[in-house]
């Protein structure tokens, strides 16, 4: 374990937001987005045995002998916390790790826009942190879990698999429950959690229909629900959702989250002029033009209803990067390639903007 600890407090010290551990090939790192092979003794078949028999969880054990891949939390006193995925392939375990900052990073070291502020104290509704794998989705959702800890006085409940950030009770009482650990499953917690007393609900990710309708029952009784979902963009967001659900049910799933959904804010990592990453953000409000969109299924206008409703506080992903860009903080080459369409964002730093947006809605 001495070598194992040594690697994870190295990667923290090196600024690595992930690790790597293959049986025969280097210990990798990421930094900064990047793959970097570190000097160090290259895992051997007995050693990773050895580790994965020591780190993996009582609980966890009799599921990784069955499903052969298990996620989980695993905290070192004095280097830190990492979410850790334990899996196999061609029959030898890997693992791939993920350190978890133990402060939570406020609204201004993140980046975060104003906008994101309101969203966190919104009174009711859903909320939902959306992106890529790796966008930073659960920093994000943490920062908005410690804004209100540390400015309302509210009971908040987490449901998460693994539990990635801990939370210490400041001004709201926090409990956080791991799945497989302090409950069953996600639809066994999100079934008994209204009885629990909750102003604000965490689901780590919304991963299916349960958990979603769950969500919505929530936030249709005045609860502030909160959760990630893996999507490119905030338009796309509600579509996801309606995959969930079978094609008769989404007539009604439809009507019901225009009614409760609160607002989208969609992640993509970029790279800044002076090689550290920030966000950039498309945000999506539930405006009554939003809603209107969503009720009528004219899901494909709702690129055009964030372009145009700046007014609101919505912004597109294009006029992020232009906004980055304009500050300096990052190069029209990293902006074009985060672009939705780079075209069009290409023909905004000539000064050409085009009421695109206006139009489609007619």
């Amino acid at each position: 374990m001495e070598m194992f600890h040594r690697i994870l407090r190295t990667a923290v010290e090196g600024g690595a937001s992930d690790i790597h551990l293959k049986i025969g090939t280097p210990v990798v790192f990421r930094i900064n987005r990047q793959l970097i092979a570190i000097e160090c003794p290259y895992p051997t078949e007995a050693w990773m045995n050895s580790i994965v028999e020591q780190v993996t969880p009582a609980h966890l054990r009799q599921k990784l002998q069955q499903e052969r891949e298990i996620d989980f939390s695993y905290f070192v006193p004095g280097i830190g916390r990492f979410r850790t995925n334990l899996f196999q392939q061609r029959g030898r375990w890997c693992f791939a790790m993920r350190f978890v900052k133990t402060l939570v990073p406020s609204f201004d070291e993140l980046g975060l826009l104003p906008q994101v502020r309101k969203i966190a104290e919104a009174p009711r509704g859903i909320v939902l942190v959306a992106g890529s794998t790796g966008c930073g989705k659960s920093t994000t959702l943490a920062a908005i879990i410690e804004h209100l800890n540390s400015n309302f006085k509210k009971h908040i409940i987490t449901i998460e698999d693994p539990i990635e950030y801990v939370f210490e009770d400041n001004q709201s009482i926090i409990e956080q429950r791991e799945v497989g650990l302090d409950t069953l499953s996600f639809h066994h917690a999100l079934t008994l959690v209204l009885r629990q007393d909750p102003d604000v609900i965490v689901i780590g990710e919304m991963r299916d229909a349960v958990s979603f309708t769950a969500a919505m029952s929530a936030a249709d009784t005045g609860h502030l629900v909160l959760s990630t979902l893996h999507t490119t963009n905030a338009a796309q967001s509600v579509s996801r959702i309606l995959d969930f659900f079978k094609a008769e049910e989404r007539e009604q799933i439809r009507r019901q989250l225009s009614g409760c959904m609160q607002a989208v804010v969609c992640q993509r990592m970029v790279t800044t002029v002076n090689g550290s990453v920030t966000p950039a953000l498309e945000i999506l409000f539930n405006t009554s033009t939003v809603k209107k969109l969503i009720e009528e299924n004219r899901l494909d206008k709702l690129s055009a209803a964030i372009e145009t409703g700046t007014e609101d506080g919505m912004l597109s992903f294009n006029q992020a990067l232009f906004q980055l860009v304009k500050d300096e903080k990052i190069s029209q080459k990293e902006a074009l390639s985060k672009a939705t369409n780079p075209q069009a964002l290409e023909m905004n730093f000539k000064g050409i903007f085009l009421d695109e947006g206006r139009r489609i809605l007619g």
